[in-house]
Formats: C-alpha cells, structure tokens, sequence
C-alpha cells in the first residue's frame, strides 16, 4: 500500500471524526429530544475521549418525515434543537477545545414543504418549476420510468401532482422531491446555502448521498435485473463529478482547509473511487461494502486490498466505517462484545480516516424498539436510540426520550464506564491516544505480515515509527509469530498491557504491538 497522498497530509488524513446524531445524543435538561445546547453540555466527553472531529447530522429546519434529510430552509436551525445563535455557540466552544466540526448537507433532494418547492408545484409556468424534475405521464397515465424509490423498492420514484397533472421525481420519500442540478439557479442557490455554513466558521460537510446529485436527462430505465433496487444506490451519473468540481473549488476558496467527505452509496468500491477526481472533487469518501462484510478473516482482508487497489491509483485516503445512524450497530451486527472490541482495533489502527458513531464507544447494541415506538421509515430506529449518560434513570434525558434506550443502559452509561477501566469505553481512549502518539498509525504505511488461518496481521511504519497489529476474527485461539517479542500497547480485551507478547493470540481478541 502507498504513502499518504500528496506532498502534506491534510488534517482530514489525520484525524478521528465522531458522528453525532443529534435527535439522540444529549438534550437540554428535561428534554426527550437531543439539541444544540445538549450537545455543548457534552463536548467535553469527546475532548476527553480524544477525538478530532465531529460531524454533526442533519439539524436544518424540517417536517421531520426523515428526520432532518428532508430540509425545508438550509440556512437555519429547527426549533427542536435549538437556534442559529445556539449553533454559533456550539461551533465556538468546539474550536476552542481544538475540535474540528463538519455539518450534514443534503443537496440532492428538499422537502416538500421547502418555499422552493411550494412554489415549483404551484403551476407548470412557475419561475421555480425548473428547480425540480417534472415530467409528463406516459401512456394511460402511467409514471415516467421503473425507477424505484428509497424505503419501499415496490414504489416509484415518482408521484402525480393532480394540480399541475405532472410527475415528480422523489429518490426517497414523496415528501423529498430531487433538486434538478441542471438548472443553474439551483446550483448557485445551494453554493450560498455552503456559504452561510462556512461563513459562520464550519470545517467542511458530510454530503448525503453525493453519487444522487446529477440525473440522465433521459430519464433511462436500468437494466431489467436492476429493476427492483431504488434508484438512489444506482444512480451513476457523470454529470455529477462536474457539480462536486464546483462545490470543491468553492470549498478551496476558503483557504484550503475547508473539506467534504460523500456518501457515495455505491457498492462497488470502484466506482466510489471515481469521486475522488483528480483531487478536485471529494475529499474524502465513504467506502461501504466494509459494513456488509461478515466477521471474517478474509472478507475483511478482501476490503482492505480493495480499497487499496481502488484509491490509491487516484490519490484518494481511504475511509472506515463500522456503524452510523443507517446500519445496525457493529455490536449488534457482530454478536459479541469481545468482537465489537476487536474491531474497534481493527478500525483505528488501519490505514485512511476512521469515522466513530456516537456510542460505539460504549459498546451499545440496537435498542429493542417496540411497534407503536417505531416512527422511522426506513426501520432504522434501533442504532439511534438515546446515549446513557448516567447511571440512573432516565441516564440524563427525562422519563421518555423520543426513542428507548439500548439495553444495559444503566451498565454501558458513560458515567459507570468513566468509572471503570477495563470498560469499552476507556478502550476506545486508550486506542485513540495510542493513535495520536503514533506516525506510523496516522499515517503510515500499511503491509499485511504472515499470520495464521482467522487471523489478520499487519505493519504499520512511517516517520521512523512502527506498530504491529493483530486481530483474530477465529473463535478459537492461535499461534502468531508476527510480532512476538514486541510490547502489547493496547489489547481488546484490556489484558496484559506493557507485557511482552508470548505468541498467543486469543480467540476474537485483537492487539496493536510496538
């Protein structure tokens, strides 16, 4: 694998960012809904963890029917979390704990209820009609193509408008038309809706489901054995890498240390890569076929070469995922505490960006959400459950926050891991301090090393510094000669740091040697 790209590594390269869920992370006292002030209440959490970065999801006015994807004014903040003042508040106390911030944009799609919309569906001779993509009926009435929307693949990304007797296109929800990007006034309007946010003093964006931005004007329905997947994960189109040029050359127009990372919701890793550019597009993207990889040896092996093999020809750093606000958590997914731990390892120890979701660090699972609980259309409710701050009920939130909590709430609160230090999350401390102190982990190379069947062993070296890393996806134990002699910095398990390690490697059980 190669060297960092480029001649200085970007603080992007370096750093660990934290996604925070906002509806569900901290609330203001007697609240049941997370908010911007919630969130300054806690910042002190993350500088005492060690983290980077924060990335905060969407907190734009909104109906709400996606929790905030579906936006209906980009430049303020809904009153369920707070106020602009609020934001510039928070924004400021993270810079001064020497925390970077970057902020969700949604470009693709608004809400129903945005004034632009309101108006383009107004008439068919509206000044905003361009701003959406409207299309006539086929014949018999029937919708313009078989693309199929987010959420429910037996719909179409489409609905009538009885007024205007036109379809619109909508990739996710009927409440979420998609902005048509072609037209020009969209473009500009969305580039101040950037502005705003870096004028105030935000590091960059997460842009939500970047690969969805451009649309073939001719509308071409995909292949027949595609037919039943939603549009939005199949949508490749190269009208798009022209719009993310724009938003990149403005981002660099602030100086150039202002940057994006994409949800490219494709997976293939090698059309991901293809949102790179030539350094004058994303930043940064996120990689996802690594969160439908199984517990495994060589599916974790296969990821890793893939994303080398993909990204480095283009200059492009890798990132890596285990959990966010749209996938059941990695505990969950992974069955087991020890191999939640183990992963933990395995994401801050290799090479690329590292993107921690809140409460991974506690070792949360998915919350068991009953039927008259759910609100959520995509059925993604369980990995945004509250996070336990305390001990006691309700774990400072107040008797009914807007979700249950996971399970163990009182045990996986931060304050009875704060207490704790073999806890997960003093593990999750310890590894990223490890991190910090260490070229070779920021930003070095990386080198797979012999090791055993269900084991995954790597070299970490740059800077005149070396690290070696273990991870044991078997549920037995092995013997490893790689590494042996060398020190255990930081085990998954917590067990026999500062000894010399012997050779054995226990089952799911993961160490990062010096």
């Amino acid at each position: 694998m190669s060297e960092t790209p480029g001649p200085e590594p970007r603080w992007w390269e370096r750093a660990v960012f934290y996604q925070i869920y906002p509806r569900s992370f901290a609330a203001s006292p007697g609240g049941g809904v997370g908010d911007l002030p919630g969130i300054h209440a806690r910042l002190d959490h993350l500088t005492w963890l060690g983290v980077d970065a924060i990335w905060l999801s969407p907190f734009y006015r909104s109906p709400m029917k996606d929790f905030g994807y579906d936006v209906s004014d980009y430049c303020d903040v809904d009153p369920l979390f707070g106020n602009l003042s609020d934001f510039e508040r928070l924004l400021r106390a993270t810079h001064e704990r020497g925390l970077r911030m970057i902020v969700d944009f949604v470009p693709a799609h608004s809400s129903d209820e945005h004034p632009w919309f309101v108006e383009s569906r107004a008439s068919r001779t509206s000044p905003k009609r361009d701003w959406y993509v409207w299309r006539d009926p086929g014949p018999g009435g029937a919708v313009p193509n078989g693309w199929k929307a987010t959420f429910d693949p037996k719909s179409p990304a489409w609905t009538l408008d009885d007024a205007t007797g036109q379809f619109y296109l909508h990739s996710f929800l009927p409440e979420q038309p998609d902005l048509n990007w072609e037209h020009p006034p969209v473009v500009e309007a969305m580039h101040d809706a950037l502005r705003f946010w870096l004028d105030l003093g935000v590091d960059g964006f997460r842009i939500d489901v970047a690969q969805n931005i451009g649309k073939d004007p001719a509308l071409a329905d995909v292949e027949e054995k595609l037919a039943g997947l939603p549009h939005s994960v199949l949508n490749d189109d190269p009208r798009t890498h022209d719009h993310l040029r724009g938003i990149r050359r403005l981002l660099d127009g602030y100086g150039g240390d202002r940057m994006a990372v994409g949800e490219v919701f494709l997976l293939q890793t090698e059309r991901v890569a293809d949102y790179f550019g030539k350094d004058d597009e994303l930043n940064l993207c996120f990689n996802f076929p690594p969160l439908f990889a199984p517990w495994e040896a060589d599916a974790w092996r296969s990821q890793v070469d893939t994303a080398a093999r993909c990204f480095d020809p283009v200059g492009g750093w890798p990132t890596w995922v285990l959990s966010n606000h749209d996938f059941a958590r990695h505990r969950t997914r992974y069955g087991s505490e020890a191999r939640a731990r183990a992963a933990a390892l395995l994401l801050l120890t290799l090479r690329g960006t590292p993107f921690l979701y809140m409460g991974e660090e506690l070792g949360l699972e998915d919350a068991q959400v009953p039927e008259d609980r759910v609100v959520d259309p995509g059925g993604r409710d369980g990995c945004r459950a509250p996070i336990p701050w305390e001990r006691a009920a309700p774990h400072g939130w107040n008797a009914d926050p807007w979700l249950p909590f996971p399970p163990d709430a009182a045990e996986r609160s931060v304050e009875a891991q704060r207490d704790d230090p073999d806890s997960v999350l003093h593990l999750y401390r310890r590894l990223l301090a490890a991190r910090r102190d260490s070229p070779a982990l920021r930003g070095g190379d990386q080198r797979f090393v012999d090791a055993p069947d269900g084991v995954l062993a790597w070299r970490r070296q740059g800077e005149g510094d070396a690290r070696i890393v273990l991870v044991n996806f078997s549920s037995e134990g092995r013997q490893v000669a790689s590494g042996a002699g060398s020190t255990i910095e930081v085990a998954s398990d917590g067990r026999d740091e500062g000894r010399v390690f012997d050779g054995t490697l226990g089952p799911d059980r993961a160490l990062l040697l010096r």
